[in-house]
């Protein structure tokens, strides 16, 4: 590979929804860029649906996007008004270490965004969200991306 053929790193705004205005919200994510329309995500979404790192997304200039390819990755958003603890935050990433997954939350805490493979599958990060949720008030998982095959 020659160094102009090198993926060239970027950040991409996708389309998040729509506020309550009805004007757009984007996120802004880390990807590389694989040519043309396509990027390769990397890092899995804590707003937007229909994604998780290492999916390959054809984005329009408005932030619409399609998945190209689906990569190896599941995403599994989490909500729950107030801010998580960060006990709580610390007892879900250890749930999902054991499964070779990744945790993170921004430094309020607001929101958790877990990407995990998706050899691991769906029945598996359900049984570990759904253990983890249980104790905690107004906590709600959803799967941002999920395995679809």
């Amino acid at each position: 590979m020659t160094e102009s053929d090198e993926p060239v790193h970027v950040h991409i705004k996708l389309m998040a929804g729509r506020g309550s205005d009805g004007s757009p919200v984007f996120e802004v994510l880390p990807a590389r860029s694989l040519g043309g329309d396509l990027f390769e995500l990397g890092g899995s979404p804590g707003l937007t649906l229909g994604c998780a790192a290492g999916d390959v997304l054809r984005v329009a200039d408005d932030g619409a996007f399609e998945v190209a390819e689906r990569g190896e990755n599941m995403c599994v958003q989490a909500y729950r008004g107030a801010p998580f603890t960060s006990d709580l935050l610390a007892e879900l990433t250890t749930a999902v270490q054991a499964l070779g997954g990744l945790v993170e939350a921004p430094p309020t805490r607001q929101f958790i965004v877990v990407t995990v493979a998706r050899v691991v599958g769906e029945s598996v990060v359900e049984q570990a969200m759904d253990a983890w949720a249980a104790g905690i008030d107004q906590a709600e998982w959803w799967w941002a991306q999920p395995d679809e095959e």
